[in-house]
């Protein structure tokens, strides 16, 4: 299981129908193993690996990408430095806490599961992660308090990425996918505190 890098039980039972799962229990307590969230495990190898804490946030809560603040913050658009991984989800509303991270997942429609790019590993993996546009549109529909240019200002967006890199029709391509009209309000509110 060790080049799955994360494994469920699932797997496991695949492998051998008769395994005893307070094996996976035993060898976390002895610490040959981590527990990521309940059924899903990894090796403590993988704390060393630059970014495997983003990749296990793809694999522990499927289909899911990462965006919003961690995106954000990932892409440079945002100063802080992001605490917990966040990311979107069609499934209900979940949070794990584990050796590599906090995680959390909020719900979006199905229909808006779009918008993120494969981001791959030197070792052949890839991670799913919410392009800069879709991180923060992302954001503006599930946080709609960011309904002022005060609060969109206090974002602190990078202006020299918004400038130069975003991708303003981009933007404006997934804004109609989502046929809201507050959120189209809040991306051209966007657009005026930042001069886009």
């Amino acid at each position: 299981m060790f080049d799955l890098a994360c494994f469920s039980i699932d797997q496991v039972y695949a492998w051998q129908a008769d395994f005893d799962r307070n094996n996976l229990y035993r060898w976390t307590k002895q610490g040959m193993l981590i527990s990521l969230r309940q059924g899903y495990f990894t090796f403590p190898e993988y704390k060393e690996k630059p970014d495997y804490a983003l990749y296990f946030a793809n694999r522990i809560y499927k289909p899911s990408y990462i965006s919003l603040h961690t995106a954000l913050s990932f892409y440079g658009i945002i100063p802080e430095a992001v605490v917990q991984i966040s990311s979107v989800s069609p499934l209900k509303t979940a949070a794990f806490n584990n050796a590599f991270a906090q995680y959390t997942y909020k719900t979006i429609k199905k229909e808006f599961m779009f918008g993120y790019v494969i981001k791959p590993f030197d070792d052949g993996r890839a991670l799913l992660m919410a392009s800069p546009e879709k991180a923060l549109l992302d954001l503006l529909y599930l946080y709609p308090d960011y309904n002022t240019q005060e609060q969109l200002e206090y974002l602190r967006l990078d202006e020299s990425f918004l400038h130069e890199d975003f991708n303003k029709q981009l933007m404006g391509e997934y804004t109609v996918r989502f046929k809201i009209k507050a959120l189209a309000e809040r991306v051209k509110l966007l657009e005026t505190a930042y001069g886009l």
